[in-house]
């Protein structure tokens, strides 16, 4: 009997071309525990350091609830890449030993994101910079860097030209700091895309980055409290900038959370949401010094055993 059903596809039949263009589309943890254990041929895609060119360590659920260790995993993805990453992203987790790993291993990076890693420090920040010097996008958001931090990512990141660097918006109490403007108006010469949503700044800190920085084309000041566009400021924006969002403008396409908050905690108070919130309870340490490394296959695998997250492929 005749039927109108499509023919069925075998996905494992999937010509290695077509493969590779669909694994390039999911992010390091799905295809390190799940893609590369379907079978052997789907196993050697994921193997080949063009699939590690970009690292995506964004994470699809709670990254408290993982039971993988994420820094061990970003940690092997960047190995796979044997140095030829060149944009890699993490989130939540990140720390000063996994920015300096990646940075010691991949020196044509022009892509960093660091969101809510906030166990990464002004240090772990300025040396990673000083092995950078490639680095054309860096986003920090929901970060706590210093000035002198900034500095050092201008000065040794000269080919910057998009630079983000955003924050929880709040409306009291009212404080002005222009100490990252200043930092980006003196040592980021070259950006054209600069992002910063609710920033401290006041116009002192806009009129040195609209000096500083000649070559902007996009500026994004929303949630910038104390910043005021009346009069020639507003107008040097407008003729200045070809894309300005302001400092009222709608937050639809902002990528995060973007709330405004009618208080501002001490910073005691400060340190203790950012734990609860953003940290991880790192009650095991992991050892991998009986392991050959050196063999791809011989990382252990990414699941629980005797009560411990493990990391490795998974696939013998």
């Amino acid at each position: 009997m005749a039927t109108d059903d499509p023919p069925s596809c075998n996905w494992l039949e999937l010509p290695r071309e077509i493969a590779t263009t669909i694994f390039l589309k999911l992010g390091a943890e799905e295809i390190l525990t799940t893609v590369q254990k379907v079978c052997t041929s789907w196993r050697s895609i994921c193997k080949d350091p063009a699939m590690w060119r970009s690292i995506d360590m964004r994470t699809a659920g709670d990254p408290t609830d993982m039971d993988h260790d994420l820094e061990a995993m970003c940690r092997h993805a960047v190995d796979r890449s044997h140095g030829g990453c060149v944009d890699i992203n993490v989130e939540y987790f990140g720390t000063n030993e996994l920015l300096w790993y990646t940075t010691d291993r991949c020196n044509h990076i022009r892509r960093l994101r660091l969101v809510f890693c906030i166990d990464i420090s002004d240090e772990g920040l300025s040396e990673a910079a000083t092995k950078l010097p490639l680095l054309e996008v860096l986003e920090l958001s929901y970060c706590s860097f210093s000035k002198e931090a900034l500095e050092t990512v201008g000065q040794c990141c000269p080919l910057l030209k998009s630079f983000k660097l955003n924050r929880q918006g709040y409306r009291y109490p009212h404080i002005e700091c222009d100490d990252e403007a200043q930092a980006i108006a003196k040592n980021m010469h070259e950006l054209r895309h600069l992002q910063l949503f609710a920033n401290k700044m006041t116009n002192e800190g806009l009129k040195a980055i609209l000096d500083g920085c000649p070559h902007l084309e996009y500026l994004d000041l929303r949630q910038c409290f104390n910043v005021n566009l009346g009069g020639n400021l507003g107008k040097r924006c407008t003729e200045q900038i070809k894309d300005l969002r302001r400092p009222c403008d709608p937050t639809d396409d902002y990528e995060f959370d973007a709330a405004i908050h009618d208080a501002e905690s001490s910073d005691d108070d400060d340190d203790d949401d950012e734990e609860s919130e953003f940290s991880f309870d790192n009650q095991y340490v992991y050892e991998f010094d009986d392991l050959d490394l050196s063999d791809d296959d011989n990382y252990p695998e990414f699941s629980d055993w005797d009560g411990f997250t493990i990391y490795g492929d998974g696939y013998d």
